[in-house]
């Protein structure tokens, strides 16, 4: 069993979990782009390649490269992992019991890697095994021979939303939006089945109240800051800091209001760590971002304070004097050209190194002028989703963080 364990942003990355883009990318039409989150068709080929640019350039810096289709098959080679999969997919409401059983049949075929290939692409109409003599019933009969009977999952390449790290404990998130939600139950079958995740612990589950990776942001030892908007709930943030308190996972959560629009999706879409006391933020926010300061009280019921300004509560959390902004842009046109390239959504391999999109010139700039080298990447293709290198990656191991000099620890 390998000890897995984050506690911030910065600290040193040792092994990450990404998704290779496959062929639920080539599944996306302009029929059916927009109910599956994209916001253009990708070219898959072109996409595959700058996703291995990624994982060379984490190789290279000695980052262990995890693929969640790779671990998914050897999940799969585990009965009882294979049942409970199985079981959710047949239990899809929009079957009729005709049509599951056909499906059910479909599967039964399939090897390990052949099933985690299905459960991540989907399976089409056409694809379906079946025959004369078991025909696939009313709903079949009914379907396009393109519509899916098991939908695909290509915004699986996003690997944060769907589970977080919180020190030594798991979180499997619940994600908001229909068209994603199999991608948690694909990560909470790997971490409770795979021989590589037993004895994980876990501090949010699937089903739980709308809570996604991409609004968690670990400032550093203790202190979580929870994006709440277009999909992560109140709720959800609540639900998490009385999950992670009674763990003993963290002793204060900042809870942030972000606009409830594709922009601004997540938190990080507009800020991210890139040293232990220093963030990049968009800003056209960095001065109206507040927070909302939680804390678990005497009965273990979470206590609430604030609004205060974000950065004067991170701060203040931290045990620091400030935190430090680097802007995304100089001026506003190339700051919003930027944001929405996903100039703000960087990953730190370690405390003042960083990935991020060749494409956001201005702003790799303003991080070098700071003192943050920029390892670019391309990403016009993949970059289709509205995601760039920290929502593509779900750090499983990073060194604990040196706490800054006078820091309460």
């Amino acid at each position: 069993m390998v000890t897995h364990y984050v506690d911030s942003e910065v600290g040193r990355l040792s092994t990450v979990l990404l998704h290779r883009p496959g062929r639920e990318l080539a599944r996306l039409t302009p029929r059916n782009n927009d109910d599956l989150l994209f916001d253009a068709i990708p070219w898959v080929g072109r996409a595959q390649e700058e996703h291995d640019a990624f994982a060379a350039a984490l190789r290279a810096r000695g980052v262990e490269v995890l693929y969640v289709a790779e671990l998914l098959a050897e999940t799969l080679a585990v009965p009882a992992a294979r049942a409970e999969l199985t079981e959710i997919i047949l239990a899809d409401r929009r079957l009729g019991d005709t049509l599951s059983r056909r499906v059910s049949d479909h599967l039964a075929y399939l090897d390990p890697t052949g099933l985690a290939d299905i459960l991540i692409a989907g399976l089409a109409r056409h694809e379906l095994r079946t025959s004369w003599d078991r025909p696939g019933g009313l709903v079949h009969t009914l379907m396009d021979e393109h519509d899916f009977v098991i939908d695909p999952l290509p915004n699986l390449l996003f690997t944060r939303d769907s589970s977080v790290w919180v020190r030594d404990h798991a979180a499997v998130t619940s994600l908001a939006m229909r068209a994603r939600r199999r991608e948690t139950t694909l990560l909470d079958t790997i971490y409770r089945h795979h021989p590589r995740f037993g004895g994980t612990r876990f501090a949010y589950e699937p089903g739980l109240e709308p809570l996604e990776g991409g609004d968690l942001l670990l400032l550093g030892p203790g202190v979580i800051a929870i994006g709440v908007g277009e999909r992560t709930t109140p709720a959800g943030a609540e639900r998490l800091a009385r999950r992670v308190f009674a763990a003993g996972l963290a002793h204060t959560i900042l809870v942030v209001p972000i606009a409830q629009e594709r922009a601004t999706m997540h938190l990080d879409t507009v800020c991210t760590m890139v040293d232990v006391d220093a963030v990049l933020m968009y800003p056209a926010i960095a001065d109206t971002l507040v927070a909302y300061t939680v804390i678990a009280g005497p009965d273990g019921e979470p206590q609430v304070d604030g609004p205060a300004p974000f950065l004067r509560a991170a701060a203040d959390a931290m045990d620091i004097d400030t935190l430090r902004v680097i802007d995304t842009g100089l001026d506003p046109v190339t700051a919003e050209r930027e944001q929405w390239d996903d100039g703000n959504n960087t990953l730190a391999i370690a405390a003042r190194l960083c990935v991020a999109y060749e494409r956001n010139i201005e702003t790799n700039a303003q991080l070098e002028r700071a003192g943050i080298e920029v390892i670019r990447i391309p990403g016009s293709e993949l970059g289709s989703g509205r995601g760039g290198p920290r929502c593509m990656s779900c750090p499983i191991v990073r060194s604990p963080l040196a706490l800054p000099a006078g820091s309460a620890g």
